[in-house]
C-alpha cells in the first residue's frame, strides 16, 4: 500500500482533481496525532485479537509495526516528509510497507471516524495536562514575586481612577485565583475528553465482539461513550477546551494591560527586563512592553479558535461531516498560543523590577483613605450615609487647600461633624490597609495567610 493510496477506492473509478486532493488533505496539520493514532492502534490491535479476528502472531507483527514506526519517526527528521490525505492512511500505508498483508487487517471493526476521535481525545488529553502544568507555573511566579514584596503598597484602581491602596501582594494574588479557575476548569473539561468512542465505526457501533472496556482500560479512558452516533460527531470536548483556553486568554490579556499601563512614564511602577522587551527602531529612549502587548494581542486569537468551532458546527447534521477536520487547527492553535502565552507571561514575572517608592507615593495621595474616614465616623455611631456625604465635603475642603485628609486642620475636620483627635492615626496608610482584615482582605496578616495557602493549594 503506498502513502497516496486511498483507503475509500474501492468505489471510485476516476482520480481526484489534484487542487481538491490537496484542498482535501488534512496531513499537514494531523500528523500532530502520530504518537495518538500508533497508541490508539496498538489497543485496537489487542482488542482485535482479543476478539479473534487476528491470530496471536498477526497481532504481534502489527504491534512490531507500529512501535518500529514510532521509533522510526523519533529518528528521521524525513520521517513525515511524503504526502498522505491524513495521519490515519500514513500509519496504515506505513505498517503495510514494514510487515505486508497483516496491516492491512488492523482497520478491521473501526473507523476514520471513531479512530479520529479517539485519537484528538488523547492528544488533548495530554494537551490538557501541559496546560495545567504551565498555569501552574505561572501562578508560582505569582507566588515567588508576592514573597519578595510582602511589604510593597500599590494603589488600587477601579474605573482606572485611584479607589484604595493595596499590598501588592493582594495584587499577585487576584491573579493567582483566577488561575486556579482556570486549572479547575481544564480539569473539568479533562473528565469529558476522556471517554473512549474507538469501537463505535462509523455511526452505527461494530458487529465485532471488541472489549471496548479494555480498550478503555489500556488507554487510559475512564468510560466509553454511550451512543455511537454521538460518539463520532461529538465536538463539545473541543467547544470546551478552546473556551477554558479563551478565558485564560482574558486573564493574561488583563494581566498584560496592567503591566503595560504600569510600565508607562505616567504610572512608572514597573519596569519590564531586557529579556522581554524591545526598542525602537527610530526612538533610541524607548523599551516597549512587546512580550505583553504580544499576549494581549493573541488573546484575540483564541477568541477567534473558539468562534470558528462554533460557528462550524452549529448547522451540522448527525453524524460525522467533513466540517469536522476544521476542528483540530482551531484546536491546535488554542493550545500552542495559550501555552505560549502563559511561558511567557511567568518569565516577564519573574523579570519585573517594581519602583517602591513611586508606588508607595502614588498609594499615599488622591484622598485614598477616604473611605476609611467614613468607616471612622460609622465607628462613632454615625449613619454611613450620613458619613459618607460628610466626607465627601472634607474631600472638597482638602482639594481646596491643595491637601489630602490627613492633611487637613483638627478644627475643619471638627465643623464637619463628630470627629476627634484619634482621626489622624485611623488615616495613616498603615492604618487604612490593617483594617481590612477580614478574610479576602489586603491586611498584611490576611494577605500573609492567603499566600501560605496558596502555597499549600499548589
Amino acid at each position: 500500500m503506498t502513502l497516496d493510496k486511498k483507503l475509500w477506492g474501492g468505489r471510485f473509478t476516476g482520480t481526484a482533481d489534484p487542487s481538491f486532493a490537496k484542498f482535501n488533505s488534512s496531513f499537514a496539520f494531523d500528523r500532530r496525532l502520530f504518537d495518538a493514532d500508533i497508541r490508539a492502534s496498538i489497543a485496537h490491535c489487542h482488542a482485535l485479537r482479543g476478539a479473534g479476528v487476528l491470530t496471536e502472531a498477526e497481532a504481534e507483527q502489527i504491534v512490531v509495526g507500529l512501535q518500529s514506526a514510532l521509533d522510526e519517526a523519533t529518528s528521521r527528521a524525513d520521517y513525515f516528509d511524503e504526502a498522505a490525505e491524513d495521519i490515519h492512511s500514513f500509519v496504515e500505508a506505513r505498517l503495510v510497507a514494514m510487515i505486508g498483508e497483516a496491516g492491512r487487517k488492523l482497520h478491521t471493526g473501526r473507523s476514520r471516524n471513531d479512530q479520529v476521535a479517539t485519537d484528538l481525545r488523547l492528544w488533548l488529553r495530554d494537551a490538557i495536562d501541559q496546560l495545567s502544568a504551565r498555569l501552574k507555573q505561572t501562578q508560582e511566579a505569582f507566588l515567588d514575586l508576592a514573597d519578595t514584596e510582602t511589604e510593597t503598597v500599590l494603589p488600587g484602581y477601579t474605573h482606572l481612577q485611584r479607589a484604595q491602596p493595596i499590598l501588592f501582594a493582594h495584587w499577585c494574588l487576584a491573579y493567582f485565583e483566577m488561575l486556579a479557575r482556570d486549572r479547575e476548569r481544564l480539569a473539568e473539561v479533562r473528565k469529558r475528553v476522556n471517554v473512549l468512542p474507538l469501537g463505535s465505526a462509523a455511526i452505527a457501533g461494530t458487529s465485532f465482539p471488541i472489549d471496548r472496556e479494555a480498550v478503555a482500560r489500556e488507554l487510559g479512558f475512564d468510560s466509553v461513550s454511550r451512543n455511537s452516533i454521538d460518539a463520532v460527531s461529538d465536538r463539545d470536548f473541543c467547544v470546551e477546551f478552546t473556551g477554558a483556553c479563551s478565558l485564560i486568554m482574558v486573564h493574561l490579556s488583563r494581566l498584560s494591560e496592567e503591566i503595560i499601563l504600569y510600565a508607562t512614564a505616567e504610572f512608572g511602577f514597573f519596569e519590564l527586563s531586557d529579556a522581554v522587551a524591545t526598542g525602537s527602531s527610530l526612538m533610541p529612549q524607548k523599551k516597549n512592553p512587546d512580550s505583553m502587548e504580544l499576549v494581549r494581542g493573541k488573546a484575540g486569537r483564541v477568541f477567534g479558535d473558539l468562534t470558528a468551532l462554533l460557528t462550524t458546527l452549529k448547522g451540522l447534521p448527525l453524524a460525522y461531516n467533513k466540517d469536522m477536520q476544521e476542528d483540530k487547527e482551531a484546536v491546535f492553535d488554542a493550545f500552542d498560543t495559550t501555552a505560549g502565552s502563559l511561558e511567557v507571561s511567568a518569565i516577564v514575572l519573574q523579570n519585573l523590577s517594581l519602583n517602591r517608592e513611586r508606588m508607595l507615593t502614588a498609594a499615599s495621595k488622591g484622598m485614598m483613605n477616604a473611605t476609611e474616614l467614613a468607616d471612622y465616623l460609622v465607628r462613632k455611631g454615625v449613619p454611613f450615609r450620613e458619613a459618607h456625604e460628610t466626607v465627601g465635603k472634607a474631600v472638597l475642603k482638602a482639594i481646596e487647600n491643595c491637601v489630602e485628609l490627613g492633611e487637613l486642620p483638627l478644627d475643619d475636620l471638627r465643623a464637619l461633624g463628630n470627629i476627634e483627635n484619634d482621626v489622624f492615626e485611623c488615616l495613616t496608610l498603615e492604618q487604612t490597609l490593617g483594617t481590612k482584615s477580614q478574610v479576602g482582605g489586603t491586611a498584611p496578616a490576611r494577605v500573609a495567610e492567603a499566600l501560605a495557602n496558596a502555597r499549600r493549594l499548589l
